[in-house]
């Protein structure tokens, strides 16, 4: 009765939070926080930052932390925050109604940029009440480009996050709010005085930062190829995603319950600074199946809240409370159950879970240490977490700072500071962080600020592929229709010939949505002739300003008669007239920093000398991906050595 009164509310928390994910907006699974580093990057994926994906990823967040998953909400308030961002940043949600005029000034990508970016930066500062490392969390890991002016708007969002928190946690002090306000603005308070260390500490220090670091990358890799597992699954459809998480569910829950069993129970200490044993849904100490008197460390571990396992293992003055097997257990229950739980169709966060892991890997080291190292157990555990999450999300700076938010022992900083130094120095040896290998599998074309060195041996003449689509500065209205429901480009250059031009040059460069637009408003010619007649008259800002996410035009809705198909529309007044353009000869490398730098989505390749056509094609950001470069240059793939050949001749080998 007991494991079904555990297990069953579990299963139904992950059920409703898997349909309503897989069924309302399937873009709300996982953490949220790769979403919102691609589009910072410049991939506006559809819907990731809609009103109906921020209603789902509350709303299955809560119930997947509720249902004993482990996942953490880290992630998820992220992705919250840049959703709520982006409705401000695109004047609120017209299809729901919620529109706010004001907002109309920041209808534009730059703003709408930053907004998601400060939105990102108070995700973290919410979730762990650490305002400075919520902004340096949007600085290092969230933001492709960063503007002065960005940085105090940011720092005034977090500053407000931390006013409200206190605010509210001062409202909950009567207990009436559950669990939250706990610990005040320190969630894992383990402030000391007395925490000294030796010269004798620091070898012990570098090799827990050194095994940090390829737990995190031995975690990345198993997680990368269960994500992989899982997109399989999920690709068969609804009930396939449903039934996943339904499964791991019941092994959670039958790994949970079980494992407590095969720990001993202890005596309770006769200094315990809360009651003991306790049963309930707080507590150091667990009655569990033990004696009056005596408590069971492990369940003391296991059923209580991520925060308050935390707050446990971090905990000073208990290096008695635990056994070396429990602790043991837990950590590969932890390592493994959040390796699992990451990928169902449900909101679920890494950030908690690497925490927890990490502090539970610090902990038994320890207690191995015992007592020939100055530094307690709970010290060691908040050493393991750093080195944990260095090794897994590859962060410095910001982890270190959210660390010391989260433990306020300023006095463990130089420890922190080297701990993260030498596990992300350790891992990247290995392969990169997770949310790099998150997007990578998702699909999504992240442009790195570095340039992989064969990138120098190619021209963009190299990577550009046929065929173009292109238009006439005025051009008959069935073949724009036609060439917008053959392709899913969504830029095509603009070019002008007889009579307009003696030779074939390039005019500009214009968007889908806008041709879309003028579909719509069918602004139309009856002969291919400029007219001098005010173009704009019948068109306002508005009609050009960018949708909100999903709320773009589709050619498919346009319906045009057959008459109107033979007329013409004029490209002119409505075209980019100074795109960015490179010459075909110009190094991929440095086309890609002009491309990443200045933020574009299209680059026009025009060639040296004309043959006819003032455009080769059209460079956007797919590529630029390895993956399409290397398909067209199968040498590239090989090794270093080969690679070189490939530039100088046999007798000019380089030494």
């Amino acid at each position: 009765m007991a494991f079904l009164s555990f297990s069953i509310p579990n299963l139904v928390l992950t059920l409703f939070a898997s349909i309503v994910t897989a069924t309302v907006a399937p873009v709300a699974a996982g953490s949220g926080i790769p979403e919102v580093k691609a589009y910072l990057n410049g991939v506006d994926a559809p819907g990731i930052l809609s009103f109906r994906t921020l209603v789902i990823k509350i709303i299955g967040s809560i119930s997947a932390v509720s249902s004993s998953l482990l996942v953490g909400k880290a992630g998820p308030m992220v992705h919250t925050g840049a959703c709520v961002a982006s409705l401000l940043g695109q004047g609120g949600s017209k299809k729901y109604g919620l529109t706010w005029k004001w907002l109309r000034f920041f209808k534009n990508d730059r703003d709408r940029r930053d907004f998601v970016t400060c939105g990102s930066a108070a995700g973290i500062a919410a979730a762990f009440r650490a305002p400075v490392g919520g902004l340096l969390f949007a600085i290092e890991e969230m933001a492709s480009w960063w503007r002065s002016a960005l940085l105090w708007r940011a720092f005034f969002t977090t500053a407000i996050v931390a006013i409200l928190l206190r605010a509210f946690i001062d409202i909950c002090k009567s207990g009436k709010c559950g669990l939250f306000g706990t610990g005040g603005l320190i969630m894992y308070d383990v402030y000391s005085a007395d925490a000294s260390y030796h010269l004798a500490d620091v070898p012990l220090v570098l090799l827990l930062g050194v095994v940090g670091g390829i737990l995190g990358s031995l975690y990345n890799f198993l997680l990368d190829k269960v994500l992989r597992i899982y997109n399989f699954i999920n690709e068969k459809g609804i009930a396939p995603k449903i039934f996943l998480a339904c499964t791991i569910s019941i092994l959670t829950s039958c790994l949970l319950f079980g494992l407590p069993w095969l720990a001993s129970c202890r005596p309770c200490p006769s200094d315990a600074s809360e009651a003991c044993p306790t049963i309930g849904r707080s507590g150091n100490y667990k009655k569990f199946q033990c004696a009056p008197g005596y408590y069971n460390d492990l369940a003391s571990l296991i059923f209580n809240t991520n925060d308050d396992a935390i707050r446990n293992l971090f905990s000073k003055d208990t290096d008695k409370e635990f056994q070396h097997s429990s602790m043991l257990i837990f950590f590969v229950t932890c390592f493994s159950l959040s390796v699992l739980s990451y990928g169902i169709v449900a909101p679920a966060g890494l950030f908690v879970p690497a925490i927890v892991t990490g502090a539970s890997y610090g902990r038994f080291v320890g207690m191995l240490v015992g007592s020939h190292s100055n530094l307690n157990h709970g010290l060691y555990a908040v050493l393991g977490a750093a080195s944990f999450l260095g090794g897994s999300m590859r962060m410095t700076v910001s982890l270190c700072v959210i660390i010391l938010e989260l433990t306020n022992n300023l006095l463990l900083l130089p420890m922190i500071m080297l701990v993260l130094l030498i596990s992300k120095t350790v891992a990247d040896a290995f392969n990169g962080n997770i949310y790099d290998l998150i997007m990578k599998a998702k699909g999504f074309p992240y442009l790195e600020t570095h340039v992989e060195p064969y990138m120098r041996q190619l021209t963009v003449g190299d990577v550009v592929t046929a065929p173009l689509q292109l238009f006439h500065g005025i051009e008959k209205v069935g073949n724009v229709v036609h060439v917008l429901r053959t392709t899913r480009h969504n830029g095509f250059p603009v070019i002008d010939e007889n009579p307009l031009s003696e030779t074939p040059v390039l005019y500009g460069l214009i968007l889908r949505a806008h041709l879309i637009t003028l579909l719509k408003k069918k602004a139309f010619l009856p002969t291919p002739n400029p007219t001098v007649n005010d173009a704009f008259s019948q068109f306002s800002a508005v009609d050009f300003a960018k949708r909100g996410s999903g709320n773009g035009d589709k050619i498919e809705d346009i319906k045009l008669s057959e008459e109107e198909m033979e007329m013409y529309v004029d490209l002119h007044p409505f075209a980019n007239a100074s795109p960015y353009t490179v010459v075909e000869t110009m190094s991929l490398a440095k086309a890609l920093i002009l491309f990443r730098e200045v933020g574009l989505r299209h680059l026009l390749v025009i060639p040296k000398i004309s043959n006819g056509s003032p455009v080769m094609g059209i460079l956007t950001r797919h590529d630029f991906m390895p993956e399409h470069i290397l398909a067209l240059n199968p040498l590239l793939a090989r090794s270093r050595w080969k690679r070189l050949r490939i530039r100088f001749p046999p007798s000019l080998k380089p030494f």
